[in-house]
């Protein structure tokens, strides 16, 4: 018989107790369900319990909603300074308290804890990223068109926001949408992730021990059956009037459906299919270096990860022979333990889809060289792979992987790569190997993506503008372009002057 360790902060290693939290946030409270219903968080690593929050329903994301909506009047009326002295006194407790928070997001999402300590201090940035840019919200003065008139546009906040995040990055999806909507003066209502939900609430008691006022920020948890019912409440009350969504286009589609009824303004970063091109003029070294960081982070699940490789040929098979030599290099395990790179995927259905897409891939002629199964410590771990001789009628072509595979493409002419990497309805982002300074710009300037790595693997700062274009997305998050999803535009003429 196995006996398996009693849930809680003893088994994951948290020094501040308190921040693994078992109720819902909501108007500064910590609360149950309206129907006491709770759903079971587990680690992915062994399916262990490290606790249960609330499963919360219609009647739960109503209240918080309104609890944001009464707190909105106050809250916009405060100075940016105000706001921004909150936003800044919350990234300092979150890089307090770092080590425990990435340990949480570990327990529950799997990532090695050496990423998830990155994602910790890059889910931080974007706090006090938007602390700074509060105090940056200008307006203009218009020349106007009469003697007597003059023309002022002012920036106002746009209201109460719903943020609706994925599990894959469970604390920087949440803070680069939250916290450029506190900064302009909007309260927020989060859905995190069924998956992930207990940092989402390590957050939340962050920010009421930053001393956010009740009903700014609210944590409504829900699992996935009632997830629908949720977001149903999120997209279709009228005082909801602006919902920022991470997640798969289909699921996107869908949440801008129900958001048109009631014209709300929608921020989506959705599916990726990213491709990643290696001209015969790269840095091959370069190249695989980057090919590992984009492709193999977070066990492949990100949205912005290299999802097809295209090679050219004169250099196909020395790049395949390095990133296997790399590859063979990562190490796979839980993800406290030392030195692992490469931890479980989210869920039984993750790699599910892993592994259907291989079969189709192999099936229709591709090679498997290196991994290609479940690896031996059993449960959703799967092994690095890499697959040569993919081509484009293949499913792996069109669909994200979103697990460790890395598919090796051939191709013959600049043109050619620039056509297969945009054959596709995706356009989060692309990335590129090249030295020909010519072709830097032609294929910058031809790739249909909102995000392009140039002799670069790793993309996503604070600092710039993450989004995508075609079915990928709407919205731009991060930099000083991630204000403007929160705020209107509101021009005054004043006359008689």
């Amino acid at each position: 018989m196995t006996t398996v360790a009693a849930p809680g902060p003893a088994t994951i290693g948290l020094d501040t107790l308190d921040l693994l939290r078992s109720q819902a946030f909501v108007d500064g409270a910590w609360c149950n369900a309206a129907s006491h219903g709770t759903f079971e968080v587990k680690n992915p690593a062994d399916g262990e319990i490290l606790g249960s929050v609330p499963d919360m329903g219609t009647a739960d994301a109503r209240r918080a909603i309104e609890a944001a909506n009464a707190a909105w009047p106050a809250w916009r009326k405060k100075t940016a300074k105000e706001r921004a002295n909150l936003l800044r006194a919350w990234f300092t407790l979150i890089n307090q308290h770092g080590e425990d928070l990435a340990r949480l997001m570990t327990a529950e999402q799997g990532k090695p804890l050496a990423e998830a300590r990155g994602e910790v201090v890059y889910g931080a940035s974007f706090i006090e990223w938007f602390a700074e840019e509060a105090k940056r919200v200008y307006g203009d003065v218009i020349p106007s068109h009469g003697p007597d008139k003059r023309i002022v546009v002012l920036k106002e906040p746009i209201g109460v926001v719903a943020a609706i995040t994925p599990w894959n990055f469970p604390i920087a999806m949440i803070t680069r949408k939250c916290a450029p909507a506190l900064a302009a003066g909007c309260p927020v209502v989060i859905k995190p992730a069924e998956d992930t939900p207990l940092s989402a609430l390590a957050l939340a008691w962050l920010a009421e021990k930053a001393g956010f006022p009740a009903g700014v920020l609210n944590v409504v948890t829900t699992s996935r059956a009632n997830t629908a019912e949720v977001g149903a409440e999120l997209t279709g009350n009228p005082i909801v009037r602006k919902v920022s969504f991470t997640g798969s286009t289909a699921v996107g589609k869908l949440l801008m459906k129900q958001c048109a009824d009631t014209v709300k303004k929608v921020s989506l970063e959705l599916g990726g299919n990213a491709p990643f091109l290696v001209f015969d003029d790269a840095d091959l070294d370069a190249a695989v270096a980057g090919a590992m960081a984009s492709k193999y982070r977070n066990a492949g699940q990100t949205c912005v990860c290299a999802n097809r490789l295209y090679v050219q040929a004169g250099v196909y098979d020395a790049f395949a022979e390095k990133l296997g030599k790399a590859v063979a290099g990562l190490k796979v395990g839980v993800g406290t333990d030392d030195g692992v790179t490469t931890g479980p995927l989210i869920n039984e259905a993750a790699v599910a889809k892993v592994e259907r897409l291989l079969a189709d891939a192999t099936g229709k002629g591709a090679k498997v060289v290196t991994g290609g199964k479940r690896h031996a410590l059993g449960g959703t771990f799967f092994e690095p792979t890499i697959v040569t001789g993919v081509t484009q009628d293949m499913t792996m072509a069109r669909e994200e992987i979103f697990g460790p595979v890395a598919p090796l493409y051939r191709f013959e002419t600049e043109a050619e790569a620039i056509a297969l990497a945009n054959a596709t309805e995706f356009g989060l982002a692309a990335y590129f190997y090249s030295r020909d300074i010519g072709r830097i710009w032609r294929v910058s300037e031809g790739l249909e993506y909102g995000i392009v790595g140039i002799n670069e693997g790793i993309i996503s700062t604070e600092v710039a503008p993450f989004g995508g274009v075609k079915e990928s997305g709407i919205g731009r998050e991060g930099s000083k372009y991630g204000m403007e999803d929160f705020l209107e535009i509101k021009y005054l003429c004043m006359g008689g002057i």
